[in-house]
């Protein structure tokens, strides 16, 4: 049953594609080759660096969507791979990278359990960011695909929504913080008929996904028993997304508004290969 889910997912995915580059403004993004994303990412990673530097690190980028993150990595010095269960979402990352000049990205199409075969090497540093680990069922052979893609000594980082945060019911007109959804991981996905577009608020044909809630212990569990050991936890305060009606924009990113109680919008990780 879970394959029929994850079928449904990748539709929707590849349908969402050619919506996301409008969205997110891919094309002036490749265009300008000052700019990058992802920097939140790469300030939690760069202690881990030799000398701070992203230059020559051998890096896979796991469910990376359209790229542009590796890209941003690219751009920083960084050899990267990225990969994506997503067919569409390769071949437009594929095309974006060649745009952009970063012929140090590269692109495969895999599930994250294909990608030690598929790739058949190992890296410096694996990640994974930004509203990635809901879309998975099974968070130990995630966190055992990630452990056979480093190198002894390799460092992996996942920066994702907080499970508090994702606990929230979200559809109110106050600003109350309100839990309304799972937040213990219940091993059943949550249905969801999300089907407009982001572009031009068109319905998709594919529009219903499936959602696994993941909490703390569970995302901590996996990675421990996956052999990996984990240096750095922390929770934040500032998400790259309106995940929430209340939240405010700001240079940072969005914020709860003044007055709200704090919850952690946003979690990382860093964990080493030994």
């Amino acid at each position: 049953m879970t394959a029929d889910f994850v079928a449904a997912n990748m539709r929707n995915w590849d349908e969402r594609v050619s919506d996301h580059l409008v969205a997110y403004g891919a094309d002036a993004f490749t265009d300008d080759p000052t700019a990058v994303w992802a920097d939140t990412e790469a300030e939690l990673l760069r202690p881990f660096m030799p000398d701070g530097s992203f230059v020559g690190v051998q890096m896979v980028h796991l469910q990376c969507h359209i790229g542009l993150d590796t890209i941003s990595f690219a751009r920083r010095g960084a050899q990267i791979v990225g990969t994506d269960l997503s067919g569409e979402a390769i071949a437009a990352a594929t095309a974006l990278a060649e745009r952009a000049g970063t012929p140090n990205a590269s692109f495969a199409q895999c599930t994250n359990e294909d990608a030690p075969e598929v790739l058949s090497r190992q890296f410096d540093v694996a990640f994974t960011s930004v509203g990635v680990l809901t879309w998975l069922a099974d968070l130990d052979s995630w966190a055992a695909s990630v452990y056979r893609l480093l190198r002894p000594g390799g460092i992996f980082l996942v920066y994702d929504g907080h499970p508090m945060m994702s606990a929230m019911q979200y559809e109110r007109d106050d600003d109350l913080l309100v839990v309304g959804e799972p937040y213990f991981a219940t091993g059943a996905p949550k249905r969801f008929d999300d089907g407009v577009t982001y572009a031009s608020d068109t319905r998709l044909r594919n529009n219903v996904t499936y959602q696994w809630p993941h909490d703390l212990a569970e995302i901590l569990t996996a990675i421990l028993n996956a052999g990996l050991r984990i240096e750095a936890f922390g929770e934040h305060q500032t998400i790259p997304w309106r995940a929430l009606p209340s939240l405010v924009a700001t240079e940072r990113g969005w914020v709860l508004p003044d007055g709200s109680p704090r919850i952690p919008l946003m979690f990382s990780v860093l964990a080493r290969r030994p």
